[in-house]
């Protein structure tokens, strides 16, 4: 072990912000973090054994515990249960004759839930050792189980279990037609990088994972710091509910996606990029290491791009499964080695991002927009659009609807168009952008999808009339909880206090009370959370509850109050003690 681990420390260059990379490499080796490994890591990186063990204990692909030699994880998220995720987790686990959220004895396999995969459209889907599973059905379990109890190898399994599928319906500019590999430089040099960053100015372009900010601003923020020493980051950990279009234009765009960070790089004068990419994507991670290969021989990166003495390179770090780093403070911490805590704002990453340097931290859709826009120019993308929101957005469409998949649309386009193309029937509503979105009902369908509209990063999940809606409202309020960083007791308590809460009145204990309680609750935590995650993590409550009360008060008890748990059943292990069961050895609730 000390010498693989060792090994991996070089490999590494010594950097303790290289953390992650390493600790993935030992957990897919020995299928745990031992407390061994963690002592030869501690002493090889200079750092402490408690930040190593902090950043284990924090993300989810990580353990102090071994997991079986098959480690199977099923998505948990809300379009995999309209599809019949719950049947087949159940099939799987008697299969396998293991429980969920346990190892088998011969510690062969481990099953468990995870968060959603970005296979939304394409589900049920899981992992397996990391590597996505899609289409999940019980003919397909048949076949796992039997590759899993003969030891077959993962990387000796069919094919035919990892296909994953583009899905693209709808293409507009982005996607209609891929810039030549090479232009967008090869203009912008020849235009001139700060021409260029004008006509990014020019094109309206604001980031497309969801905050909307001035894309041209940013860089010329990040440009303008007198620190010379600066960095790109691509944002690739896609992991709200739901989304699913970075997976896909990663996985046919990368070129064009890594044009736009070089392209930020000429302007704002980095030399080193990175691509931070969500741990379920593992399954890309080679194919773009490939490409990389070839933009380095093409001239593309390294030193001298295109002629120009432009120099600049990119690096791929995975992430290890936690929803929070997509918030981009926290994706830098990650990136640099450590939980992912988001950061106090300001300073900005622009100002003191990446290892406390000027840093512009961009989406996938973002970049490659932004190296169209060097191709065409700012006025041909500003063409399309509405006034406050240029160009075009990528939906990530799943759920209740004929054609799930990738849909491109000018800005403005109206939810009920979106609807008839996807081929989605007696639809209830629409789940936009994601948990930390808005419920719309079918009442709302002449809504625009625009940032002063409905703003979204590009989840676009569609409910048909026989969907019960509070399980959804569930879904997410149980993910949320799950997902919190706990930086902020708001945001840590608070989440938790939801789900209990929200749970007590779908299993029929709620009072009216209880319903005052909730939406005071949603307040609580919307108005005092540290960063987006807990701001927006009442958002499913709050934009159903606005709408469909009368679903929530259907479930009432009329009663004033109800406790959340039985307090007589809580005293059995007393009376059992004390060896009576009297009329005054019980506790009742008396309804007013």
């Amino acid at each position: 072990m000390e010498q693989f681990i060792h090994g991996l420390v070089v490999n590494n260059d010594f950097k303790s912000e290289r953390l992650l990379n390493i600790l993935r490499e030992i957990q897919a080796e020995y299928r745990f973090i031992s407390k061994d490994a963690i002592e030869i890591l501690a002493g090889l990186l200079n750092i402490e054994r408690t930040q190593i063990i902090s950043v284990v204990e924090f993300y989810n692909f990580f353990h102090l515990q071994p997991r079986g030699q098959y480690d199977i994880l099923i998505s948990d998220s809300i379009t995999d249960h309209m599809l019949g995720k719950q049947a087949i987790m159940a099939y799987l686990s008697e299969q396998l004759r293991v429980a969920i959220g346990e190892i088998r004895e011969d510690g062969l396999v481990s099953l468990d839930n995870t968060s959603c995969t970005g296979m939304c459209d394409q589900g049920p889907a899981g992992l397996v050792n990391g590597i996505a599973l899609t289409r999940l059905t019980q003919r397909r379990v048949d076949e796992i189980v039997v590759l899993v109890n003969q030891q077959v190898p993962v990387s000796d399994w069919p094919k035919s279990l990892f296909t994953t599928a583009d899905n693209i319906y709808k293409e507009n500019l982005l996607l209609s037609s891929e810039i030549a590999q090479g232009d967008a430089l090869k203009t912008a040099s020849t235009r001139g990088w700060q021409k260029t960053l004008h006509e990014i100015d020019i094109s309206g372009l604001r980031g497309r994972g969801g905050a909307g900010f001035s894309t041209a601003m940013k860089w010329k923020f990040c440009a303008s710091e007198a620190e010379t020493e600066r960095y790109v980051v691509c944002n690739a950990d896609e992991g709200e509910p739901g989304t699913f279009k970075d997976r896909v234009l990663l996985n046919s765009f990368a070129h064009q996606v890594f044009e736009g960070m070089t392209l930020c790089a000429a302007i704002i004068n980095a030399k080193q990029g990175y691509l931070y990419l969500r741990g379920e994507y593992l399954h890309l991670y080679d194919a773009l290491q490939e490409v990389l290969k070839v933009r380095r021989k093409q001239g593309l990166l390294g030193k001298d791009i295109i002629h120009s003495g432009q120099e600049f390179d990119i690096e791929i770090c995975l992430g290890a499964g936690a929803y929070i780093c997509g918030e981009e403070s926290a994706l830098i911490e990650s990136l640099e080695g450590k939980r992912g805590i988001p950061r106090n704002r300001p300073p900005y990453p622009v100002s003191q991002g990446y290892l406390n340097k000027p840093t512009v931290v961009n989406n996938v859709e973002t970049f490659m927009a932004a190296a169209k826009i060097a191709v065409i120019g700012g006025q041909a993308f500003a063409d399309l659009g509405t006034e406050k929101s240029k160009g075009t957005k990528l939906l990530s469409i799943s759920g209740d609807c004929q054609r799930p998949g990738i849909y491109e649309y000018p800005f403005g386009t109206r939810v009920k168009e979106v609807l008839h193309d996807c081929g989605a029937d007696q639809v209830l509503g629409v789940q936009v952008g994601g948990p930390s979105g808005t419920f719309i009902g079918n009442d709302e369908f002449e809504r625009q999808l625009a940032f002063e509209d409905l703003a979204t990063g590009g989840s676009f999940i569609i409910l048909n009339t026989s969907r019960n809606i509070l399980q959804l409202v569930k879904n997410f309020t149980h993910f949320f909880a799950h997902e919190s960083c706990g930086f902020c007791t708001p945001c840590r308590v608070g989440t938790a206090l939801l789900k209990k809460q929200l749970d007590k009145i779908l299993d029929g204990h709620g009072s009216a009370g209880d319903v005052a309680a909730l939406d005071e609750l949603c307040q609580l935590v919307k108005d005092y959370s540290h960063c987006g995650l807990g701001q927006t993590a009442a958002n499913p409550v709050i934009t159903t509850l606005q709408r469909y009360p009368e679903i929530y008060q259907q479930l009432l008890k009329k009663i004033s109050y109800e406790p959340g748990f039985d307090l007589d059943a809580a005293l059995e292990t007393a009376r059992q003690l004390a060896n009576r069961d009297d009329e005054h050895a019980h506790l009742a609730q008396v309804e007013e």
